[in-house]
């Protein structure tokens, strides 16, 4: 049995070329889940030093591990839906009314991260505070995609 949940949304993404069809795979997932925890690990020892850099791996290990999930599933973003593809995706599926509530930050991470990575004259630069708080929201977006990943009821879209 596939999952349900999402499924007009993901249908929608396919159609629209934002995400392609893969072949499944659970050691992809399983291995990308262990890259985000450890752009994890490696914005934590950063969080002081270089607040930008911590934020963006705090994204990186939270779009890592939302991307593994669709690894799981055969879907992938394409460059045209990009991060945004991920983050529909994974908030039909997992998050939204109902869902985990630690991928409901994802939209933020990814905006924040661009404001630091992109910014104009009136963005304000990244503290430790942004980062370390960013860190705390990655690792449960983790944390839920490793315990998603862990009930072996993902199968390919």
């Amino acid at each position: 049995m596939s999952w349900e949940r999402g499924r007009d949304d993901i249908d929608a993404l396919l159609a629209n070329g934002e995400l392609d069809r893969v072949q499944p795979s659970t050691s992809l997932g399983e291995r990308m889940l262990e890259e985000a925890r450890a752009h994890l690990r490696s914005a934590r020892l950063l969080v002081d030093d270089d607040s930008v850099a911590a934020f963006s791996l705090a994204y990186d290990a939270a779009r890592k591990a939302s991307a593994a999930l669709l690894a799981v599933q055969g879907l992938r973003a394409t460059s045209r839906g990009g991060h945004i593809a991920i983050q529909d995706a994974v908030r039909a599926q997992f998050g939204g009314d109902g869902g985990v509530p630690a991928f409901r930050a994802f939209p933020r991470l990814r905006r924040t991260r661009n404001n630091f990575e992109y910014p104009d004259i009136d963005t304000p630069g990244s503290s430790s505070e942004d980062s370390a708080a960013a860190a705390h929201d990655a690792e449960a977006i983790v944390t839920a995609a490793a315990s998603i990943l862990a009930t072996g009821k993902l199968d390919a879209f």
